[in-house]
């Protein structure tokens, strides 16, 4: 699986963007604020349609116009595919492959699978449990169309039930009504439970072998998926809190409110007690499974998108990172190309970025 080429129009800081991607390696190297990251942006979103960063459409399109446009052409398995995707300020995206509107976003899953790979990510382990579900979330939703389904659908609900507190607090009135949110929350957060628990397990298989090299030997990893409502049923925990959920007037255990939890030798809870080494350690251990598992899953590999990210590792990091990837089409932004300098990772493709635009600089 490879992206071929990417066009872009009033995307951000673009007013028109051409680019066509080696299979292998390709780097966007610039100064900060150029527009690298929002190449990448733009990738993740044509096969995801959502930015990565969590920014919604309107704040895309380029200051100015109502909508912008990414084209991008992905080839899998010797079939080229064109991804048309129109961002607009006061409606939904339109999307279309091959030229074919496509009537739900769903319908686009399975066809480019990405890794993203950002500095943030190296923080995932030290902060809060926040981005340890959405990492679960971004990739099952990529991988399973039946848990982006029943995510969405829990999410709709958890909206409704949190509303349906607020009001209670002055409608006592309203409060059988809770029984039937209830229900359909536990149904799809069962479903969703499962499925994640599943997906820790597999990667539970992955990742301890891969950190113990990162490691030189000297430390082992365990990960294992924390329930809000721990040993107790959904169904019960909802019923148990319920008074804790109408005080606070938000729902207070559910998968919404799960973590991961990252275990070395020993018993060590590294979230907790790992020094900023050993977390960040972990956190490329588990991109690095991420990509793994993908591979195995879509009998394919993905493509993995690194957004500066070597400088934020020490040399036998990266040298582990860079080593491990010869087989995937990447795309690279960093500032200068001094991290690939006297190392025998190749370099396929280069683009220098520099205020919106784009020069091959091979």
């Amino acid at each position: 699986m490879v992206i071929k080429s990417l066009k872009l129009k009033n995307y951000r800081n673009y007013d028109l963007l051409d680019l066509k991607f080696d299979p292998d390696t390709n780097i966007l190297y610039g100064d900060n604020a150029q527009g690298k990251t929002n190449v990448l942006e733009a990738l993740y979103l044509s096969g995801t349609t959502k930015s990565h960063r969590g920014t919604k459409d309107r704040d895309i399109i380029q200051f100015g116009h109502d909508e912008s446009h990414i084209e991008t052409v992905v080839e899998k398995k010797g079939i080229n595919f064109q991804i048309d995707m129109h961002l607009k300020k006061n409606s939904p995206k339109g999307i279309a492959i091959d030229k074919v509107p496509i009537r739900k976003a769903s319908e686009l899953f399975g066809i480019i699978y990405f890794v993203f790979f950002s500095p943030e990510d190296l923080n995932i382990i030290k902060e809060g449990p926040a981005g340890r579900r959405r990492f679960i979330d971004l990739e099952l939703s990529q991988l399973d169309k039946i848990y982006l389904s029943n995510l969405s659908n829990y999410n709709r609900i958890i909206n409704q039930r949190n509303s349906l507190l607020k009001d209670i607090y002055g409608q006592q009135n309203l409060l059988e009504t809770l029984d039937i949110w209830d229900i359909q929350l536990a149904s799809y957060g069962n479903k969703i439970l499962e499925r994640r628990k599943n997906f820790v397990d597999e990667i539970n298989k992955i990742i301890s072998n891969i950190h113990y090299k990162l490691t030189g030997g000297k430390e082992n990893i365990t990960i294992s998926y924390e329930k809000s409502n721990g040993n107790m049923s959904l169904e019960t925990a909802l019923k148990k809190y319920r008074d804790r959920d109408m005080r606070m007037k938000s729902t207070t255990v559910g998968p919404h409110r799960d973590d991961i939890c990252f275990t070395s030798d020993g018993g060590l809870d590294i979230r907790k007690f790992g020094s900023q080494g050993q977390q960040r350690t972990a956190a490329l251990s588990l991109k690095m499974s991420e990509i793994e598992l993908v591979k195995k899953v879509i009998n394919d590999t993905p493509i993995l998108l690194l957004d500066d990210v070597l400088s934020e590792l020490d040399k036998h990091r990266q040298n582990y990172l860079l080593d491990s990837i010869h087989d995937i089409q990447t795309i690279i932004t960093c500032t200068g190309l001094d991290e690939f300098v006297n190392h025998r990772f190749s370099i396929n493709k280069i683009f220098h970025i520099k205020n919106g635009h784009a020069v091959n600089a091979n």
